[in-house]
């Protein structure tokens, strides 16, 4: 319990133990303090995503990929809500694809 209490208290995830199923030393941004470090790193902000959305939590999630129509209802379902910001820190993982700002006359990348 005590390890979950700091991941949500300061997302620093630390597994003390020999334990390889309390998972490994991480960090577990919030959405809102990923799009804080990419612009203050000087970046454009140019989207933030929710890799798996909420689908890799159900139970199921293995035999719903293995059937092409319930993986393809699964895929929609995560198509629609990557951005979606109220859902974000449903994801496993996050992306952020940011832009470094262009020198004045170089051209853009």
């Amino acid at each position: 319990m005590r390890i979950v209490e700091r991941d949500i208290r300061d997302g620093q995830h630390r597994n003390p133990t020999e334990r390889l199923d309390y998972f490994t030393t991480a960090y577990f941004h919030q959405p809102a303090e990923l799009r804080f470090e990419v612009e203050n790193a000087g970046m454009t902000l140019e989207g933030l995503y929710g890799i798996e959305g909420p689908g890799w939590m159900l139970p199921d999630v293995e035999e719903r990929l293995k059937k092409p129509e319930r993986r393809a209802a699964l895929l929609r379902v995560a198509r629609l809500l990557e951005a979606e910001p109220s859902v974000l820190g449903c994801s496993a993982h996050l992306l952020a694809v940011g832009r470094k700002p262009t020198s004045a006359g170089a051209p853009a990348a």
